[in-house]
């Protein structure tokens, strides 16, 4: 048979090749269009439907959630290194002079010991002012003393929600030394709560709802767990500030 194939024959092939081509071409684009449609179809209902992550707020339900990532805000790596230690040389001098409490006058805390300081050292009140100006409005009064607590690798803070009289709708805290969990249990519904991981050299916001609603506490060593995953604890150091008591909580009626 002889190999030459006439230029009629060899343009005849060609057009029946291109035409099956583009039907198979216009089939697979077809399908494409239809799987792409699918597959973002797909994952927009995905993403609608997903909880919001928040890698530091571990809730019990989606109503939780929404409150404390509104009302327990984090703000980790708050510090450098260089900052912690600055504010430790500052007051590691007074406090090694204490010794850990068992017993607090409330019964909330366990394995601790505790200062109030007015005044500190330029770079100190420098970090202390970032603080303020991060987690109180502009000109909402606040109280003049710092709160330093010292809590050891065995101690622990119980539930308890701060008394009302003693300070306002805002707590901040630096975290140094130690990772810990912060859990908050709401006060009327125990089965709505969450666990707060709280990174060295993070700060903490709680405020509103998550100050007035829900009790805090700082878990254990054996209990100090975020997600499944152990959280070592050690010594730990917390370095609070806080508003005024709001008018109404002042008064004596």
């Amino acid at each position: 048979m002889s190999a030459f194939v006439s230029p009629a024959v060899r343009c005849a092939l060609t057009k029946s090749v291109l035409r099956s081509w583009c039907k198979s071409r216009r089939h697979l684009v077809s399908c494409g269009s239809q799987t792409l449609h699918y597959s973002t179809r797909n994952r927009s209902t995905v993403v609608e439907e997903a909880k919001p992550f928040h890698r530091y707020l571990d809730a019990s339900d989606a109503a939780t959630d929404d409150i404390l990532a509104r009302d327990m805000i984090i703000h980790e790596n708050f510090l450098s290194a260089e900052e912690e230690k600055c504010l430790l040389d500052e007051v590691e001098p007074y406090m090694k002079r204490l010794r850990y409490e068992q017993d607090h006058w409330d019964d909330a805390i366990h394995g601790y010991r505790e200062t109030e300081r007015r005044k500190w050292n330029e770079r100190n009140m420098a970090i202390l002012q970032r603080v303020k100006d991060l987690s109180f409005p502009p000109g909402t009064p606040q109280l003049a003393y710092i709160h330093v607590l010292d809590i050891s690798k065995e101690g622990y803070i119980k539930p308890h929600i701060d008394a009302v009289r003693f300070c306002g709708n805002t707590i901040a805290g630096l975290s140094l030394l130690s990772s810990a969990v912060m859990k908050l249990v709401h006060e009327q519904d125990k089965d709505k709560f969450a666990n707060i991981l709280l990174r060295q050299r993070s700060l903490y916001i709680m405020k509103d709802a998550a100050r007035y609603n829900y009790t805090h506490e700082v878990l254990p060593e054996s209990q100090s767990m975020f997600r499944g995953q152990m959280i070592p604890r050690n010594r730990r150091m917390s370095i609070i500030c806080r508003n005024e008591p709001l008018p109404e909580h002042t008064s004596d009626s």
